[in-house]
């Protein structure tokens, strides 16, 4: 047995039951033979076992009343991953499905993610699996500022810096700064994705969307292909998705689907991404009221398969959507190019036959960086008390997405897996980290 296959069945057993970890670890070891093999440093300082346990991890009870003077209990995570090139840095997730796993498989992504982008942040990730859906906002500020007063001990501006996720947005963003503000008594740049009036950045909600699509073009244009009149499907009805189809449409693109948890949409006339953004944003409801104003337009209920033709693909929506099935509904209908705008929307058994078929594939961990990216700007903002305007913060994102694709198309080519730019993105992600580690010896 390989060395990198006896660290994975040992990190594996270490950490039982948990399937997501598991599986972004796995991702990420498939192609570390060959740079285990030309850096013998990295299995002398064991990088690998180490690399693979975070630094700390934080679990924690929230309780809270609810409107009715009920006291509900919640469970409070923050995985502090690694820190070897900066603070950490990564989202906070409220949602039913938030456990160990999910928040160490996110960390764990976080780490390389974070890496790639160039600049000095490590990798973390927390939440709760509590729900804001149907809590009204007095709820979720009761909730949020009990998930504060444990999580201020853990995090600061030069420690953990953490951001919103799915089921945290503007609003519990302002929550949790107020009660961090509150028990520090000080004004310290601990969250990002704050809003404008108090030191939030300008793109930010953009960012993950627009960063994807500078991605995808960058990828296309190096590949040959134009983006203008090529026709895309996304999944997701929230900010990433959102912001990469307003991005594809003014880039040239046809969009051609949005979906939620309810179900999904299809314009063949090109979806109206104004009127997208007044149901999901404004109205706050589902997607199926699109079609009550574009009555060209289908609505389909439950699971979004990807049988609609398109020339690109954009899962934007949550981890493992993007399965085998459909990945091969796909391939039949003559998909040229699939990018992750989730955290692992694609399972491993898609993404093989993506790769297998040369389908151009952009990881999350390079495509869906754009967010943290626009984050870490944030930070140096609140760090020199400046603010950019809006132009400035889209050309540094672009610069930084560019800048990510031709780093993991150099690193793929180096190591003799050309156009392989998952492989591309876990390699030089492990190597920027693995190095920092070294350098620092072994703590």
């Amino acid at each position: 047995m390989s060395y990198i296959n006896e660290k994975l069945d040992y990190i594996i057993s270490q950490n039982p039951n948990e399937t997501e970890f598991h599986q972004a670890v796995s991702e990420v070891f498939q192609y570390l033979g060959p740079v285990i093999e030309k850096n013998p440093e990295y299995k002398k300082y064991n990088i690998i076992e180490r690399i693979c346990e975070p630094d700390r991890q934080i679990k924690f009870r929230i309780s809270w009343v609810d409107d009715s003077g009920n006291v509900q209990v919640n469970r409070g995570y923050r995985v502090q991953f690694n820190n070897a090139i900066g603070p950490y840095k990564g989202g906070l997730r409220f949602h039913p499905t938030v456990n160990t796993s999910i928040m160490k498989f996110l960390g764990f992504e976080q780490v390389f993610k974070n890496a790639l982008t160039g600049l000095p942040i490590g990798g973390g990730k927390g939440g709760s699996d509590f729900d804001p859906k149907g809590k009204s906002d007095r709820e979720i500020m009761s909730f949020c500022q009990s998930f504060m007063t444990e999580l201020f001990h853990h995090i600061g501006p030069d420690t953990d810096v953490p951001a919103g996720d799915i089921g945290v947005g503007a609003k519990e963003i302002g929550f949790l700064f107020g009660q961090y503000k509150r028990l520090k008594n000080a004004y310290q740049g601990v969250l990002t994705g704050k809003s404008i009036n108090y030191g939030g950045c300008l793109a930010r909600k953009e960012a993950t969307g627009y960063g994807l699509l500078y991605f995808v073009d960058e990828m296309l244009r190096q590949n040959n292909i134009s983006l203008k009149d090529k026709t895309v499907c996304i999944s997701g009805a929230g900010n990433v998705a959102i912001y990469a189809a307003e991005k594809a449409i003014s880039l040239g693109a046809k969009v051609l689907t949005m979906s939620d948890s309810s179900g999904y949409i299809f314009d063949p006339m090109g979806i109206d991404i104004d009127l997208v953004k007044e149901v999901k944003e404004n109205q706050r409801k589902r997607i199926h009221e699109y079609i009550n104003v574009r009555t060209n337009a289908k609505y389909f209920s439950g699971k979004f398969e990807w049988n609609i033709p398109c020339d690109i693909a954009l899962p934007c929506a949550t981890q493992n959507e993007l399965d085998e099935k459909s990945a091969l509904n796909l391939l039949k209908n003559g998909v040229t190019a699939v990018a992750e705008g989730a955290n692992m929307p694609c399972t491993p058994e898609a993404i093989k036959l993506f790769l297998d078929n040369n389908i151009l594939f952009g990881p999350a961990k390079a495509a869906n960086a754009g967010g943290v990216s626009v984050s870490a700007i944030e930070m140096s903002q609140n760090s020199v008390r400046q603010v950019y305007s809006f132009e400035e913060v889209d050309s540094k994102l672009k610069n930084i997405m560019s800048n990510i694709f031709e780093k993991i198309s150099t690193v793929s080519t180096e190591y003799s897996l050309n156009k392989n730019y998952l492989a591309g993105a876990n390699i030089a992600g492990f190597i920027k980290v693995a190095d920092a580690m070294i350098a620092q010896g072994v703590v």
